[in-house]
């Protein structure tokens, strides 16, 4: 009997690995790859490519291939999770993406609503598409799983629909549902940063229009910035970055004008409580009792050789996608949730050539959230506080949870974008935005009041050090020129009274008695300055990293002591004194270079980073791809940029795997060479151009 008993199992495992193996199947699915011969791709002396294209779907085809040869492995990320085959990659990390896939049903609205882009933004993604398709096949080596491909122009735009909405918060929300958590009455914390200014002629030194992208990202991984130029004979001509799978740069600049974006935080997701029947099968919406749309699905995880199914329930009701917890049943609603315009909205202000143009494109406001920072070649500047704010009915309390059974708690539309925080050509001729409320922009008599918008609208009311640090060094100086513009993006210093400096300071103030006396009279003595010149700045920087990952607006009394007591042992185990060198033990480190680097959370020259295993600290996080812009008083374009890195993300054997890591380190930047090299494509020119040759 056990011997049969034995038997049976061991069939039974036999049967259910082969199902496991057949469910898993990953095999290449039959595919023509097209290939083109009406682009070209070359590369400058620090790797950054130059695609060239006889039209613009040549260009994104050409974008596709370039990005791959540095990067393939991150760009399949996005489409794997859009497939829901992340987790059969990536292990349960990867299957909390295709969870979201699956509750935000991306994919899904990508298909049914890509076909309502205009035909040459389809024609844009597709050729996107087929350029990732003939790389996978000719590179098989390095796809992760075959049966990703071959993706298609639905596949782009769903990165859009799973990608956009995470910048605002959402994926904050759903943790807190998913893990039965009471919901604050306000905005989640933002955990994202970055810097922009722009500088009128009126206030520049030399009459010149400038434009300053400073965005804080990760340096490697899926929202880490790649730098690209790209030349059209169609007459596009475009010089920034983008992140891996948009088939566009999302920010840079053109011969005319150009934009770059800081993350906001506006409350754009409302909760909704539903009231569900015994049998948990319909919800309440006024009088009726609406089917409660439910799906079952199986998410792969990788568990060591093997990928299991893990089964989940998915709800949606009229409200949006639905999350049963241990407190009951709740609807989201949030921008971006209906369609994939925000595709169409990125390909048309990416042909825009006056401030009129690009206004009336953003007015689309498919583009859901993140502040645009504009400047262009007749010297406008301009801050527009973009954000796809629901038009709520004042009469609900919008900040708490929502009556699920109420249909005049459902909003339809969005405030138009006339009436949304925009600040054009102030008088003082500078704008500057730190992930900071619209509020406080520019010098205070020319700021907009926030009085003339209602607290419906979920604008926050967030204040950094970077904002507070930036207009104060604007406000020393009556012009700017382009090497104090310089020292203010790159500038270390934290004002005291800044959030987090405020916090420093009550910290400095503990009793400095017992196990903490050393380190609270260290860190009395600090500069207010992460330069590596004091000798608390080691001490300041644990303090500050520990502050700023709890947020930047703290909602809750942090544990000070217990911070300090922590980032005091920290330095004594891993060096054996409270006051080492910032220098010694704040790295950026990639491949075979190991280099100092100073900045501080926070700061304007903002890093964060992690503990290696030698105790020092490796900065991965904050400054990235940043990018100077100059129009001249004849209205002639410049441009310079650096990032961490370099452009080739994966090969460690790449010259560009880490060339540019010493210019950014010494906070020195390089030419684009956009100008210094005559355009591609002259704007008459109509005769084709044959490439290969």
């Amino acid at each position: 009997m056990i011997k049969k008993v034995a038997v049976f199992m061991i069939g039974l495992a036999i049967l259910v690995a082969l199902s496991l193996a057949l469910w898993n199947r990953d095999h290449w699915r039959s595919y023509e790859i097209v290939t083109r011969d009406d682009y070209e791709i070359s590369r400058d002396d620090y790797g950054i490519p130059l695609v060239i294209g006889q039209s613009d779907p040549a260009v994104a085809y050409g974008i596709a291939m370039a990005h791959a040869e540095d990067d393939f492995e991150t760009i399949q990320i996005p489409f794997l999770a859009i497939r829901r085959h992340l987790g059969a990659v990536k292990g349960k990390d990867g299957a909390a993406f295709d969870y979201l896939s699956y509750l935000l049903q991306a994919p899904e609205i990508a298909a049914a609503t890509t076909q309502d882009l205009s035909p040459e933004t389809i024609d844009w993604i597709n050729a996107y598409a087929d350029g990732l398709n003939a790389f996978a096949k000719m590179n098989p080596d390095r796809v992760l799983r075959k049966d990703l491909f071959p993706l298609t122009a639905e596949d782009i735009a769903a990165n859009f629909a799973l990608g956009g909405p995470l910048f605002f918060g959402l994926e904050g929300v759903i943790s807190k549902l998913l893990d039965s958590e009471e919901l604050p009455g306000t905005p989640l914390p933002l955990k994202k940063g970055s810097n922009a200014f722009a500088i009128a002629p009126s206030r520049s030194s030399d009459g010149r229009t400038r434009l300053v992208s400073n965005s804080h990202q990760p340096w490697e991984g899926l929202y880490a910035w790649y730098e690209i130029r790209v030349e059209s004979a169609e007459g596009w001509r475009f010089y920034g970055a983008n992140f891996p799978g948009a088939p566009f740069p999302l920010m840079g600049h053109n011969d005319w004008l150009g934009w770059t974006n800081t993350v906001n935080r506006p409350d754009l997701v409302d909760v909704y409580e539903l009231t569900l029947s015994d049998n948990k099968k319909q919800y309440k919406f006024g009088d009726q009792w609406l089917a409660l749309e439910t799906r079952r699905q199986w998410l792969r995880v990788k568990w060591g050789p093997f990928i299991l199914p893990i089964p989940q329930k998915f709800y949606r009701s009229v409200h949006g996608p639905v999350i049963i917890n241990d407190n009951g049943a709740f609807a989201l609603r949030y921008p971006g949730m209906i369609n994939v315009n925000q595709v169409q909205q990125y390909y048309e202000i990416l042909q825009a050539k006056t401030w009129e143009e690009w206004r009336s494109v953003m007015a689309m406001q498919a583009i859901p959230s993140t502040n645009f920072i504009y400047g262009d070649r007749e010297g406008n500047i301009a801050l527009l506080y973009n954000a796809a704010l629901p038009l709520r009915n004042p009469a609900y309390d919008w900040w708490n949870i929502l009556p699920g059974d109420d249909p005049g708690a459902l909003w339809q539309d969005f405030v138009p974008s006339g009436q949304i925080p925009q600040l054009l050509n102030p008088p003082s001729g500078y704008l500057a935005n730190a992930n900071n409320s619209p509020f406080m922009a520019t010098a205070k008599e020319d700021d907009l009041d926030p009085k003339d918008y209602s607290q419906v609208l979920g604008i926050e009311a967030f204040t950094t050090n970077r904002i507070m640090r930036s207009l104060a060094l604007f406000a020393t100086e009556e012009k700017t020129s382009a090497q104090s513009l310089q020292a203010i993006t790159f500038d270390r210093g934290y004002d005291k009274n800044s959030p987090m400096g405020q916090w420093i300071v009550k910290a400095q103030n503990l009793p400095a008695t017992g196990e903490l006396e050393d380190a609270v009279l260290l860190l009395q003595q600090w500069d207010w300055a992460q330069d590596g010149e004091g000798r608390a700045d080691a001490l300041a920087a644990l303090m500050l990293l520990k502050l700023r990952l709890a947020g930047y607006q703290i909602e809750e009394d942090p544990d000070l002591p217990m911070m300090l007591r922590e980032s005091a042992t920290y330095l004594q185990e891993n060096f054996g004194r409270l006051d080492p060198p910032l220098k010694d033990i704040l790295r950026l480190r990639r491949g075979n270079v190991d280099l100092p680097i100073t900045g501080g959370p926070d700061a304007l020259r903002a890093l964060l980073w992690e503990e290696d295993d030698d105790g020092k600290l490796r900065a991965n996080f904050g400054d990235s791809f940043i990018m100077f812009v100059t129009w001249d008083e004849k209205g002639v374009t410049e441009s310079k940029t650096i990032q961490p890195y370099g452009s080739n993300i994966q090969d460690e054997n790449s010259p560009h795997y880490n060339d540019q890591s010493d210019l950014f380190v010494r906070m020195t930047l390089k030419d684009t060479g956009f100008v210094a090299r005559t355009p591609v494509w002259a704007e008459d020119q109509t005769q084709a151009v044959t490439f290969g040759e």
